[in-house]
């Protein structure tokens, strides 16, 4: 699930936080919650953390080749989420965010509501996560559904960004001494893009993962940026975007998917069931509306809605390519530790 760049209600306005393998949560004292986080904190991967990152990545590539198999024209949205969200828990992992299915000019955060009728058509891009205990492997990929050669040559355009990226970053960081900056891994992006006759989508990045944490920590642009951050060990989901229209996005509607942001108190006894629930169930991990609406009914939105105006939760635009065109995405997680570089949803 991508991260927007440059400001805005989708976007982080302050300075990053790296994350590195010393951040990797190895403390099962620690509380569950991250919602307040302490950028200081300094712990060590343990051998249970990065088992459980690998066993995300595997459980991840199994729901691709899976959701691959039931992406066709015509299949209404709410179904394809579903049967993905229910392949993902069948198979031992939990959702990290709802399913996002993005059509055309919708680049990314287009989640299916429990009463949605949208059927699936066009170039959609299909981007979810899967987390064990907190630990994220985040995927995506594009469908041409009308047989079209610009949509093919859209998704491999991203495809091979993608592929780009992730050959310079073992070439260069799956070797004693070797260093990386994040500009120079957009650069690459870029120039593959741009090598199909596109454009990448400047404003969308990739980007670092913590524990119970989806977007932290080093951002990894789909372009040149000229901030130099070197990549360190961590955790990192690599995401190029690339379009046949102006290479940015702006915020859209609603997305009906939620963060939880702040656990200040409320006086409405619905508001607070639903936002204890959203605690124990997701954490700081997006979640969207249709999940609670299975939990508590439609009062969920009644809930939502007050825990939204009370300053609880952010919810995410969808994001849309700003001359109207269409957008493919493509993406992979990866662990990079000493020497080693490892692509854990392939």
């Amino acid at each position: 699930m991508t991260e927007k760049q440059y400001g805005g209600s989708t976007g982080r306005s302050n300075g990053e936080k790296a994350v590195t393998t010393k951040n990797l949560d190895s403390s099962k004292s620690l509380p569950k919650q991250k919602t307040q986080k302490d950028s200081s904190q300094k712990l060590g991967t343990s051998k249970t953390d990065e088992d459980e990152i690998i066993q995300a990545g595997k459980i991840a590539s199994q729901v691709k080749s899976f959701a691959k198999t039931i992406v066709k024209a015509g299949i209404p949205l709410l179904e394809i989420a579903e049967k993905i969200e229910t392949k993902i828990l069948e198979l031992g992992g939990n959702p990290a965010f709802p399913v996002n299915l993005s059509i055309n000019n919708i680049a990314a955060h287009y989640t299916p509501s429990h009463e949605d009728e949208t059927l699936a058509k066009g170039l959609i891009k299909v981007d979810f996560g899967v987390h064990i205990d907190g630990w994220t492997a985040d995927t995506a990929f594009s469908v041409d559904l009308e047989d079209s050669e610009e949509n093919k040559n859209l998704i491999k355009a991203s495809e091979d960004g993608l592929n780009a990226a992730l050959e310079l970053i073992q070439s260069r960081l799956g070797r004693a001494g070797g260093a990386l900056s994040t500009s120079e891994i957009g650069a690459e992006i870029s120039k593959t893009i741009e090598s199909h006759g596109f454009f990448p989508v400047i404003n969308l990045s990739g980007h670092g993962m913590n524990q119970y944490e989806l977007h932290s920590g080093t951002s990894i642009p789909n372009v040149d940026d000229g901030r130099d951050t070197e990549i360190s060990e961590g955790l990192y989901a690599i995401e190029p975007f690339a379009t046949n229209g102006s290479g940015r996005i702006r915020d859209g509607k609603p997305s009906e998917i939620y963060e939880l942001i702040s656990e200040k108190n409320l006086r409405s006894p619905i508001a607070r069931e639903v936002l204890n629930f959203i605690k124990e169930e997701y954490d700081a991990l997006p979640f969207c509306s249709r999940w609670l609406i299975k939990k508590f009914g439609t009062k969920a939105l009644f809930g939502l809605k007050q825990l939204e105006e009370n300053g609880n939760l952010h919810q995410f635009s969808q994001l849309v390519e700003i001359a109207g065109s269409k957008v493919s995405q493509a993406e992979h997680t990866i662990l990079i530790e000493k020497e080693k570089v490892t692509v854990t949803t392939n």
